[in-house]
């Protein structure tokens, strides 16, 4: 069987993979992307679109707010505006309970030294959002954070990254990844790859590619489920986010409302299929018409569910391999990482490149999950 040669072969064609395709593009290597669907298929294609700094993880915050500052401009670095708009994303509060819960958030950064959120009193919230219920008690928002079309963007990054030299190739499974001489070898169902550099952007499947390099971690297959309803008036510009309940919402450009917030579908990830949960489908619909009323006669047209990977402490894995020069990690988004899409890709490159990066990805490292496979360890 011949084998095929790259500068760097990225498994993965999502977001992830597609912007740390433009990156290492931009760096003037001609990297292959190996997608075993489509682009988008899945995470990438079928979230809710949040492009947030609200309620990060501490951890996560300063790559953020550099994804947000690309987001800004994003049609400078992929000729398309992806369809982002900044109207801010608000965390509401709907009781006590979660009164204090975002209280004690602000000043939590507060005294880490970041002030991108924001105690929003309930006059102010009511003037943005008049149709919100009487009993919201406020909310914590990002006045820049915004939305962008999942989809779109993927496609965006996957368009720009073509023009600059990368190749994509769909409907190409990786089986194996394995070391050959001083290169890394793929193998495929539809031949075998070679490249002196790996990137692991396989989303819900990495953990399997990970194993094969001799560091196994604990990634769960899950899948968020999201329902869109029929073109109604718009009344809706920023994305409302729940506390005490799950909730994502917004209303698109075309009337049409998306409602999201992580409740799951049941995942069979060896079949590639997700089915809908529809008593948890449900509980979204009724906590949107508590918090709007007048959408109680609003109709639903569709739900549908993505798989992506979950790890145990709900940040992902972004750094170089601890077992295997010339790869690097990126994935286990665990249902927020679309809006770190741009900056991951650049990170990503510069560690393909330089081997290091400007922003902080100590707490991402895959190293963090070693005592759970290794016996010798003792647990903390």
């Amino acid at each position: 069987m011949s084998s095929a040669v790259a500068d760097a072969i990225v498994i993965g064609g999502g977001l992830h993979g597609c912007s740390a395709a433009l990156h290492l593009a931009q760096r003037g290597l001609a990297p292959l992307v190996l997608e075993k669907d489509y682009s988008g298929r899945h995470a990438s294609g079928v979230n809710a679109g949040g492009v947030r700094t609200l309620s990060r993880d501490v951890a996560e915050i300063p790559l953020a707010l550099a994804a947000l500052e690309l987001w800004h401009r994003i049609a400078e670095l992929v000729d398309d505006d992806c369809g982002f708009a900044s109207h801010g994303q608000y965390r509401i509060a709907e009781d006590d309970a979660d009164l204090a819960l975002l209280r004690a958030r602000q000043a939590e950064l507060a005294a880490r030294g970041y002030a991108h959120e924001r105690w929003v009193e309930p006059a102010e919230l009511f003037a943005r959002i008049p149709t919100l219920a009487p009993h919201v008690r406020g909310a914590l928002g990002v006045d820049t954070d915004g939305a962008a079309n999942p989809y779109r963007t993927t496609f965006a990054f996957r368009r720009k990254a073509e023009a600059l030299g990368a190749t994509v190739r769909e409907g190409v499974r990786v089986r194996r990844v394995a070391r050959d001489g001083g290169a890394w070898r793929v193998d495929t169902d539809d031949g075998a790859f070679v490249a002196p550099r790996l990137v692991n952007c396989a989303g819900a499947w990495a953990d399997r590619i990970a194993a094969d390099l001799g560091e196994p971690v604990p990634l769960e297959p899950i899948a968020p489920m999201m329902m869109v309803t029929g073109a109604l008036p718009h009344f809706l510009d920023p994305v409302v986010l729940g506390t005490g309940r799950p909730l994502s919402f917004k209303q698109m450009a075309n009337g049409t409302l998306l409602i999201g917030g992580g409740r799951r579908a049941r995942v069979d990830r060896d079949a590639n299929a997700t089915e809908l949960d529809f008593r948890e489908l449900a509980a979204s619909a009724r906590t949107v018409c508590d918090l709007f009323p007048h959408l109680s006669g609003a109709r639903v047209n569709r739900g549908w569910a993505g798989i992506e990977g979950r790890m145990p402490d709900d940040i992902p894995v972004i750094g170089p391999s601890a077992t295997s020069e010339g790869v690097v990690h990126a994935f286990g988004f665990s249902a927020h990482g679309f809006a770190l899409g741009p900056i991951v890709g650049r990170i990503v490159a510069d560690l393909v490149t330089t081997g290091a990066t400007d922003l902080p990805i100590a707490p991402f490292a895959i190293t963090r999950f070693a005592a759970r496979h290794d016996p010798t360890i003792a647990p903390h």
